[in-house]
This record gives structure tokens, sequence and C-alpha cells, in this order.
């Protein structure tokens, strides 16, 4: 048995930068890779990447070898990145604490060998100490190749769908530290080889490896069919060895090691190989499947004049505790691998020690001829693992990811507008697939982060959430015959009437008494100078009322006092309208209170006005939004530091009347001005009427969230411009409602980016977003009790 203490075989002699210069004097190029999220990538997504693969290492020079190494460990989540401050933001972040998932880190290493020939001998013994002339020789010789290997990260970054950056010192040791110390944590430890098995700390080491051209099967290509996903009607892809990455649940490395050689020589082997074989290919039936294979990879060779010969090494390393537990994961890999149709070579002994040692970076050059497979560079680089772990964003909504429920923070606001210009949103869904429990879970986190909501509901969804947060909420509800206590004409000082007010105001006007008519400037004009007029002339009780009486009473001179043409103000036609909303008038009420209650709004971060009892009544639906508006103006847009959010909630029903579409397009167009974002929510996109508001409106709503739809997704693709793989994520939403990891699932683009993530709640937080049903009833009659929120969910779930 021999046993390596690392502190007394140090195989690295200096760091620069991301630049190791080993002691055996290899100098190695190291990387950390930012992969996509996994089940993010289309058929043509993995053709494009091995391209770009090919394009970046082709012409790198003979001698190098390029080492990828994907690691992946078992981890516990530590909630450390969930906020933690309300009741909803505590049960979450102590819910997710502990919940097992693999963590992924892919490394990418380039290194300068100090044998360019790559003619080792079987077994290399890769602490062996070298002297420090070597190392200066070898310093001076590495710039020119430092700079070619910069050149094809630099085109590898560039395609935007993968990056590398360089690994920090720190990290090279840590890594360093990690490897030989079998990834155990909180102890240091050695590594014990024998003959049997290779033990680091209280775990046993195995390996599998891929070594010459016999374990490969017919093929290899950049990507398979996903079977988890995949079903008669569409087609799910992943990797081509994907299946040894996350899906594999176990402690695992995966090399993928590939030698650079000289084309000319590698032909002159092979075809030598040819010659010897075809020669005894009579003596057995082995002997012809070599032949065919060797055949083959040379006529790839010579009919492309853009391939490069490499030859290259997979291996796959895996440990656990105990025997039974490595036998099966040994079993999982091999069951793997077969799907493949590629079977691997079981090293034991001295084998399985030189191919666990020699896969740490600075050592990936020692194998020799015996341990490598010689093919073309773009066969080889099928068996990349080219996706990863979802991503978290530092700040966002917290979603779930597919693999694990584990939460996954996504910017769904952009500050930095790198993914999107435009942060509106839209959500999708038919009756009963969670949309309103949906838009409760984006807009509750928005809130608990300093936005503020203004919330337009017809369906009576977000009561219950907003109780959870007295004092920082008004609900506002329309009640036949009664006013919502919104005055656009209340000021609370002269100093209030700016510019923004009297246009604000104008725009009010027209909206109400000639909304079908295309406003002109010298109508504006007029509007303005009456308003104006009015306020320097009345000093309190300012409303519509007021101002009506006003213009009523001063109807004969007031055109000609104030310079104005009869073409651009007319009087008459002006009280004739507006009377339906003074005195007697049938939508008096609407306007009735003098004083504005807006002004105590602005204190409030939370405004839902709910107008279930009018969803049917045009006019006043439609007088009911532009009141509204005016108390948007006067609370979410009067910062503009200030992030607001307004939601249309069953919007649909809101869109039955034409002129409701216009009104929304022009929250659309200001909310540009402004640090907002509009959300609408929709059963079907077909409730978008098609016509050029509706296409200029969707143009800009750039995160797009759709819940399943039994009847299909093509006029969402179609209108949406969609593409075949969004679709295909579409078509796999599968909900979950039994088990102890109750989710729904939904696809989420934000920008070009598209993914399927879960939503998976504790029970406070199901309970705090449930709308309708006996539970609801039971939940609302526990908050009558207590007239506090946390207390009757805390008593419902602890009953329930």
């Amino acid at each position: 048995m021999k046993k390596i203490n690392l502190s007394a075989y140090r195989p690295i002699t200096d760091i620069q930068d991301n630049i190791i210069f080993a002691n055996n004097g290899n100098v190695v190029l190291c990387y950390e890779g930012l992969l996509p999220e996994i089940h993010s990538l289309s058929e043509k997504d993995y053709e494009d990447i091995h391209g770009e693969w090919f394009q970046a290492l082709k012409s790198l020079p003979t001698g190098c070898v390029v080492h990828k190494q994907d690691i992946y460990l078992k981890k516990s989540y530590s909630s450390n990145k969930l906020p933690n401050k309300t009741f909803l933001e505590k049960v979450t972040h102590d819910y997710f604490k502990g919940r097992e998932y693999m963590e992924h880190r892919s490394l990418l290493f380039f290194t300068l060998t100090k044998n360019k020939a790559l003619n080792n001998s079987k077994y290399v013994n890769p602490f062996r100490k070298i002297s420090k002339d070597l190392l200066q020789q070898l310093d001076d010789q590495a710039s020119g190749f430092i700079a070619v290997v910069r050149d094809s990260i630099s085109y590898i970054n560039n395609s935007r769908k993968m990056e590398f950056v360089p690994l920090k010192p720190n990290e090279i040791e840590d890594l360093t530290t990690d490897y030989f110390n079998g990834f155990s944590e909180g102890f240091d430890t050695d590594i014990l080889l024998d003959k049997s098995h290779v033990t680091i700390g209280e775990n046993s080491f195995d390996v599998l490896a891929v070594n010459n051209e016999l374990c490969f099967g017919d093929y290899v290509q950049s990507s398979k069919n996903n079977e988890q996903f995949t079903s008669n009607e569409f087609v799910f892809h992943q990797g081509f060895i994907d299946g040894l990455g996350l899906s594999l649940n176990e402690n695992h490395i995966v090399n993928q090691i590939l030698y650079l050689d000289d084309k000319q020589k590698w032909r002159k082997l092979l075809d030598y190989k040819v010659e010897e074989l075809s020669k005894s290919s009579n003596f057995g039936s082995q002997n012809k499947v070599v032949l065919g294979k060797i055949q083959h990879i040379l006529g790839q060779i010579n009919s492309d004049d853009s391939s490069r010969v490499i030859r290259g090494h997979l291996n796959i390393i895996f440990w656990a505790k105990e025997a039974r537990e490595l036998r099966k994961i040994t079993s999982k890999v091999k069951t793997t691998f077969k799907e493949l149709d590629i079977i691997p070579y079981y090293p034991r002994g001295e084998e399985r020690k030189n191919y666990i040692l020699n896969s740490y970076c600075c050592f990936s050059s020692n194998f020799s001829n015996a341990d490598l497979y010689v093919t073309d560079l773009k066969h080889a680089l099928c068996l990349f693992l080219n996706s990863t772990n979802y991503k978290s964003d530092e700040t966002g909504i917290i979603f779930n990811d597919r693999s694990y429920n584990i939460p996954v923070i996504k910017d769904v606001w952009d500050d930095h507008k790198i993914r999107i210009k435009a942060r509106n949103f839209a959500i999708f869904a038919p009756t009963g697939e969670g949309k309103s429990f949906l838009a409760n879970n984006i807009l509750r986190q928005y809130f608990e982060s300093g936005v503020r909501l203004v919330i337009i509901d017809l369906g009576g969804s977000y009561t219950k959430f907003a109780k959870l947060y007295p004092g920082k909420y008004t609900i506002l509800r329309y009640e036949s015959g009664k006013s919502l206590g919104i005055n656009p004409f209340y000021i609370s000082d002269k100093k209030d009437l700016l510019p923004e007010h009297l246009e604000d105001l104008s725009v009010f006007l027209f909206e109400l008494f000639g909304a079908d008519r295309k406003v002109t400037k010298a109508q504006s004009v007029s509007v303005k100078k009456i308003l104006l007029y009015y306020y320097d002339t009345i000093s309190k009780g300012h409303s519509l009322d007021s101002f009506y009486r006003f213009i009523e009473d001063n109807k004969h001179e007031l055109l000609g006092k104030l310079n104005i043409h009869p073409d651009y103000f007319n009087v008459n036609n002006f009280l004739h309208i507006m009377s339906e909303y003074v005195g007697n008038g049938l939508y008096s009420f609407l306007f009735e209170m003098s004083q504005d209650q807006s002004y105590k709004l602005e204190d409030k971060r939370l405004i839902v006005f709910e107008l279930d009892e009018v969803r049917d009544n045009k006019e006043i639906l439609s007088v009911m939004l532009k009141l509204i508006k005016t108390a948007i103006q006067r609370t979410i847009w009067k910062n503009r530091s200030e992030k607001g959010i307004i939601l249309f909630d069953e919007f649909a029903k809101q869109l039955k009347f034409d002129n409701v579409l216009e009104s929304v397009e022009f929250y659309y167009q200001a909310i540009r001005k402004q640090n907002g974002a509009i959300g609408i929510i929709l059963q079907t996109i077909n409730q978008l009427p098609n016509n050029s508001i509706s296409a200029s409106l969707l143009e800009n709503t750039q995160v797009i969230y759709s819940l399943n739809n039994e009847k299909g997704y093509d006029d969402l693709v179609k209108r949406l411009n969609l593409t075949d793989h969004d679709l295909n994520q579409l078509k796999s939403i599968k909900n979950n409602f039994t088990g102890p990891h109750k989710y729904t699932e939904m696809f989420i683009k934000i920008g070009k980016e598209s993914n399927i993530f879960r939503l998976e709640v504790p029970k406070e937080v199901y309970a705090a977003y449930l709308t309708d049903g006996l539970e609801n009833d039971e939940i609302m009659q526990l908050y009558e009790q207590h007239q506090d929120m946390e207390k009757a969910i805390i008593g419902y779930t602890s009953k329930n």
C-alpha cells in the first residue's frame, strides 16, 4: 500500500494569474465554464455549440492537451441567498434549507507539455520532481502558447452560449487540495493506493473509462433524445453524454482529455494498422470489427480537409463510503454507457491508480497510447458536457429548478437591460391552472423587495396577501352607486399646480368628453388655459362638479376672455356631454367626493382596485380606469426612482370594450419613462384582439409566463414568435399535485432565454395565495376572528 500526502508532494511550483507552472514541467492555463442551463438547449443549439468548440480548438498547436473536467458533488441547499425577514420569506427560507441537489463545476485546462511528442510510457509517476532550470525555459516558451489559448477562449466566449473565465490562484489551490482530498469537507486526509482499491478519507474511489476505438458503437452525435420529456408529439434533446452529468445523482467527475496530435503521423499509423489488420482479418471477427472502425476513421480524416486527428480519453471517477454503494454507482454508469452503445473499460490495480491520479489537471498529459483512442476532433467533441444547473441571478423572483426543486432566483426586472429592454410581463393560462397563484408569488416578492404595486383586479384574488402587511396596503372596492373617492382635480396646495398636472387633467377631460376623436394641439392648449383660469379663480373645493359649474357660469365670456377660438373648444358640447358626470347625471356618483383620496394612497405601497361589480358596464369601467390612471400618476409615477408595477388581472373581461385597450396602451407608452412594469393576465393570447394596439403591447412585453394548457400552444407560438424549442418546452410542462413535493411547472421566457421552471411553496405560502374554495373561506374566518392574517395562516396550517 502506498500513501500520498499532498503537503509532501506539491504538484505546483508556481501560479501566475490563471497559469500553473507544474512540478513536471507542464504549463497549464485554467478556466471555469459558465454553461447554458440544463433543458434550455435545442437540437440546433447543441450542433452550434459543437461547431464552436471545433472552431476554437482545431488550430491549437501540436502537442497541446485540452482537458475538460466536470465535477458533480452532492450538496445540501443552504438558503443563504434567500431573503429572510418577512413571515413568508422566513417560512420559504426554512422550507428549502437542507434540500439535496447536485452542484456542477465545469473546468477547462490547456496544457503546454514538456513532452511535445506525448509518447508516454504506460505508467507515469505524476509526483516525480524536475529541475528548476526547466521551469524558466518553459516560461520563455509559454507566451506564444498562452496567446493562442486566449484566442480560442475569446472565440468560445463570443459565441454567447458559453463563457469561460480565468480561475484565480486561490481557486486553483483550492481545487488541487479538494481533488487530492477526495472532495472531503471539514478535514485534510491522505490518499491510500492499494492493489484492490483507492481510498481517500472515508471514501473508496473507482473509475470507468473510454480508452480505445473499440469502446465506441456505430456513431456518436452532438445530442440525443431526452427520454424523460420526449413524447409522441415532440422531441426534447439533451447532450450525447448528459446521462453521465447532472442526471447521475452521485458524487463523480467526468474527464474528457484530448491530445492534439500531428495529423500526418497518426494518418500513417492508421494506414499501417489497416495494412496489418487486413492481413489478419480472416483470423477472427474481432479483427474485422477493429479493421472496419479504423477504416471508417481514416475515411473521415481523408475526406474532410478541416479534420483534426486527436487521441482522446474519457473517464468517470466516482466514490462512495460503502463498497455496496460503489457497486451500485458502477452499475448505473455502465447502464448509461450501454444506452449510448459504448462499452467502457474497467481499470483495476495499477491502472485504476494511474487514471485517478493523472486526471488531475497538471498530470493529464501522462496517459500512454494504450489509454487513448484515435479519432477526429469532431467525433471526440460529441462527448463534451455542455449544460449545467439552473443559474440564479443576484436578485429577482424565486422559482424552482426542474431537477431538484431547489430555489432559483431569476431577475425578471433587469435593471441594466442585459436580457430585456422592456420589463412588462404577461401570464397565460386557462381557468384553474394557477394564474392568480403565480401572480401572487411574483407580486408578493416584488412588494417585499420594495416595489410599489397597483393591482386592477376583477376577481378579488389579492386581498389575502395584502392583509399580511397592515398599514402598507389599501383596497378600493367599487360598489354600485358609490365613488372610489378619487378626485383628479384635487390639489392640496397651489404649488401642486405643475405643468404635468395640467397636462394629465387635460388628457383626462378629453378622454371623458371626446374619447372617439383625435385631440389637436390647439384643443389641448385651450383646455389647459381654461384649467389654469379655473384654479386661479377658484381657491378651494376643486372637483369635476366645481369645474363644470365654473364653465357653465362663465360660458358667455370664457372664450373671449382667454382668447380661445370657438373651433378649439365647444362650450355647449362640453357641458352637454359632461352633464352625465355631475349634478343629477347618470354617473355623477363616480365623482361625488370633492376631497381626493389619492393623497392618502401616496404612503401605501400596495393598492388594489377591485372592480368586480363593474366588469360588464362599459361606461363605468372606462371611467374607473381613467380615475385609476390619475391615482397612479400621483402615486406610482410621482417618484421616478421608485420601482412600480401595474397589474391588470382578469384582463380579458376588461378588454371586451375597445376604449379599454386604448386606455391600457397609454399605460404601456407612459411606463417607458418610468422605473416600472405592466403585467397582464389572460386565459389565452387570443383574448387580445389581433390589431396594431395589441401587437404593440406584445412587442413591449418581454417576460412571458405560460402555465399548462391542454388545448395547445399554437396561437401563443404564432403571436409571440416563439421557437420550435420553446414549443417543445411548453409541451413538456407537467404538474405534480401528489407526494411530498407538490409543484406547478411553467414556461418562462426572459428576452431570448427560455426554460421550464417549477413553483413549489411551503404550506404557509400556499395558504396565503389561495383565492377561493373552502380552504380560503376557513382562513378568512380565522382572519375575522384574529384580525391578523399571519395568525390566521398559522392557525389554518397547524390544524390542517
